[in-house]
Formats: structure tokens, sequence, C-alpha cells
């Protein structure tokens, strides 16, 4: 029995999804310099090869001395101590003047504050008691030796990187850039530049999945858009297979032009047509010569529903992304109250984008696979499950940002 799009059957958005992830393998390793780390993926755990920091610091401007000479001292009885600048140790009655950051020296254990003593020529005033290290950042109190500092599979932030550069970790293994070949096909598609007549469209789905392959840690490469003949297409997909994964942009449903799927299928094993997910239904996944091949809607509000439920959940396993459940799903996600009712068809995963007032998420469309400005007017996305024919307002659902790494 077929549906009113023409499927004869619908995977379930999950199987599908571990349908293609299953047919992903693992990127290579590289090793590349810490500064072209931003972004990429570590390809196995990273462990601190020297504590931070690596000497006893001052947290503060002021005097190292010895906690002992301070106690009992106040500010209508102040402990005088000799104040030595030539000397890097200190102890009993001395002090050695230090700045934040700088070394203490042996023998002292505390600092005092500029405001909490008076310096008159080589004495000091110290105006009141200090326990023992106050004031001294220990060995390794940001980071001890040994201490595992990022994991495996985890993308390294801007803060990870200075974190490593402390440590004196100039070189990070990680996994290589997955590569994705995109191939935007469509009769009535014309190249960015040119003004559409009548019945045509500026192909712009490339520029969007390309960058969300992009900001999801692969590398992108796309072709002009091409016609359905299924020659043209054919010879795409030769010049696709040079990449880890192909996708294709249009030509997946089941209309007489729709010419994708048929051709994979020829090539070699199509796995799924049709995914239960609206908008998004009409793709297709199948493997060609072992690699992954992902065919795409031309509707560009599904073609990006697919490329984040289906090709980033891919792209995060070629690159070794520990995926629990729906947590590859999970960038940005918050638990929000709805507004107003939403609407889902049984059996089918609504990808509905909703935009938040006051603390409140009201959906914008569940629909309307082809308003791509509902996208770009909305906070982010709602998953309605297969099982549930809507929610009510003032129910708790989770609200996700589109495409975040």
């Amino acid at each position: 029995m077929r549906d009113s799009k023409g499927f004869s059957s619908l995977t379930p958005l999950k199987e599908a999804r571990e349908i293609l992830t299953g047919l992903v393998s693992s990127a290579p390793v590289e090793t590349i310099s810490l500064r072209e780390g931003l972004g990429r993926v570590t390809a196995g755990e990273i462990t601190a090869p020297r504590a931070v920091p690596h000497f006893r610091r001052a947290a503060m401007d002021g005097f190292a001395l010895s906690a002992r000479s301070t106690f009992g001292a106040s500010r209508s009885a102040p402990r005088r101590l000799q104040v030595r600048e030539d000397e890097e140790r200190c102890g009993g009655e001395v002090a050695f003047p230090v700045s934040t950051g700088a070394e203490v020296p042996d023998g002292a254990d505390a600092v005092v504050k500029i405001e909490d003593c008076r310096r008159e020529g080589d004495r000091l005033f110290v105006l009141k008691p200090l326990p023992p290290g106050k004031n001294v950042a220990p060995v390794g109190e940001d980071v001890e030796k040994g201490t595992l500092v990022l994991k495996k599979g985890v993308r390294i932030s801007p803060e990870d990187l200075a974190l490593l550069r402390s440590l004196g970790v100039e070189q990070i293994s990680v996994r290589h850039k997955p590569r994705v070949a995109l191939i935007p096909t469509g009769e009535e598609l014309i190249p960015p530049g040119k003004l559409p007549q009548p019945g045509q469209a500026v192909e712009s789905n490339g520029i969007m999945i390309g960058s969300y392959v992009e900001n999801w840690g692969g590398e992108s490469t796309s072709r002009r858009c091409l016609t359905d003949a299924p020659d043209r297409l054919k010879g795409a997909l030769r010049w696709g297979l040079r990449s880890d994964i192909v996708v294709f942009i249009g030509g997946s449903s089941v209309g007489e032009r729709d010419r994708v799927v048929q051709v994979i299928d020829e090539q070699g094993e199509l796995a799924v047509h049709g995914v239960g997910l609206r908008p998004g239904k009409p793709v297709g996944i199948g493997t060609v010569e072992g690699k992954p091949v992902l065919c795409l809607p031309g509707y560009p509000v599904a073609a990006l529903a697919d490329a984040i439920l289906l090709l980033k959940p891919a792209l995060d396993v070629a690159l070794g992304i520990e995926i629990e459940g729906e947590s590859s799903l999970s960038f940005g996600r918050r638990e929000v109250e709805l507004g107003s009712k939403v609407d889902s068809e049984l059996g089918l995963v609504s990808f509905v984008r909703a935009r938040v007032e006051e603390g409140l998420a009201f959906p914008i469309r569940s629909a309307g696979a082809g308003v791509l400005s509902s996208v770009t007017r909305s906070d982010g996305y709602l998953l309605i499950d297969r099982d549930s024919e809507g929610k009510e307002a003032g129910e708790s659902v989770f609200l996700y940002q589109f495409g975040q790494p």
C-alpha cells in the first residue's frame, strides 16, 4: 500500500539513521599543529605532560612570607618583618616582594596582599594574620601532571587550545575531515548569479548543506547543478565516489523525473527509500562501491531536516564522536514550554520550526518543506515523536538549535 506521496513503505527515522551510520567508515588519523586544531575531533585521549602551574605562584600582588611570622598581627599591633629584594629565599621574619603569577620563593608559604600591609623602607608591617597557603597557588592547581585533559572523540574548542598550549602540547592527533561530495540535481535549477525565469530556481541547497558539513567537521565539495538525465547522474556519481560520502540533493522522490534513487539502485544497493519524517520524507540511502550515498529531497527545509537528522550523525560516526541515543541531535538543546498547540501526523516524526517569546515556544510551521524563511525566522526546531498526534499548549518539549556542532 502506497502513501499519498507514492512511497510503498516508510522506514522509521531512527532505523534509517542506524542504517546510514552503519555504512560509514571511521576517518583516518592525522597529526596536526595546535594552531590548526580548532573544531577538529581528537583521535585519542590527551593527558597532561606536566603540571600547570609547574611552580608555586603568587595569587596576589604583595609580599611572600612565612605565615607563622604573621600570627597575632592586627592593625593596632602589626607584625614587623624585614623586606629583602636581592634573595629568592625567605623565612623567619623576612618578606619578599612578589607580583601576581610570580614564583613564591622557598621558605615562604603565604602572600600578604598590598592592602593588608604597610611598607616603610626595608620594613614591612603586616596588619592581619595569614594561614599557611593563603594567596599561594600550589603546583598543579590548574592541572596535575598525568590528568586526562581531552577525551577521545571530542571537538576542540578555543579554551582547549589555550589549555593544551599551557601544557606544552603543540602537536595533536585528530580525525581527518570526512569528505562529502554534494551533487545538486534538477531540471529547474540554474547556477547562482543568473536571473531565474518563471519555472526556474537558483540552486541554493548546496551552499546550505555544504556550510553545515563544514560546521560539523567535514569537508565539502560541490558540483554545479545538473539535469536529471541518467547518464549525467551516473557521471556525477563517479565523481562523488572519490569522496567519503556522496550526497545528492533533489530527485529523491517517486516522480517521473526523480531518477537519482534509480541510478543508486542500478549502480549499487538501495537500502532505504522514504523515511518517516515530515518534512523530509523523500530520502534515499544506499551504497555504491562501499561508499555511503545519501539522497536528499530538493525542497530546502526537507533537505535541511534530513541533513541534521541523518547526515550529521553519519559525520559524527566518521569522526569518532560517541552517539548515545539522541545525543548527536542534542546540540544546544533546552527544555521549553509550548505556548500553543502543535499538530503532528501519527507515524511520522515532525520537524517543527518554532520561535520563543517570553519563555514560551510557538510553532511557526510543521509542514511547508519549501518555505526556508520558516527556518530563518525561528529560534530552533522541535521533534514530535512518531507515536504522538501532537502536543498541547503548556506541555514541555525540547527545542534544538539548528545545526550546531
